[in-house]
C-alpha cells in the first residue's frame, strides 16, 4: 500500500491549493478514502472522508464549506481543493486509508 500526495506549497491567506495523492498496491476503487492534516505537537486530524464512489463526502467542521474531496477511480487519485485558506491551516496534509497514509505535503498559509 502506497500513497504519493503532491500539490502543496505557500500560499497567501485567502487563497487556494489542490491537493493530489495517487494510491497504489490494493484495490483503489473497494475502499474509502480520507485526508489528513497534522502540525508539530498534535495528533494527526481526519479532515475529510469520501465515499468509495465519490458519492458521500463528510469534513471536520474546521474545513466544511472551504475544503472539497473528490477522487478519480480510473487514476487511483482522491484530490483536495482548498479554498480560502487560512493560517491555521498551515500543516503537513496526507491521505491514506486501511491504517495507512503517505509521508504527506507541507501546506504553508501565510502573508
Amino acid at each position: 500500500v502506497r500513497f504519493v500526495e503532491s500539490g502543496g506549497g505557500w500560499v497567501q491567506p485567502g487563497g487556494s491549493l489542490t491537493l493530489s495523492c495517487l494510491a497504489s498496491g490494493f484495490t483503489f476503487s473497494d475502499y474509502s478514502m480520507s485526508w489528513f492534516r497534522q502540525v508539530p505537537g498534535k495528533e494527526r486530524e481526519v479532515i475529510a472522508v469520501i465515499s468509495v464512489t465519490g458519492a458521500v463526502a463528510n469534513y471536520v467542521d474546521s474545513v466544511k464549506g472551504r475544503f472539497t474531496i473528490s477522487r478519480d477511480n480510473a487514476k487511483n487519485t482522491v484530490y483536495l481543493q482548498m479554498n480560502n485558506l487560512r493560517p491555521d491551516d498551515t500543516a503537513v496534509y496526507t491521505c491514506g486509508t486501511l491504517g495507512h497514509w503517505g509521508q504527506g505535503t507541507q501546506v504553508t498559509v501565510s502573508s
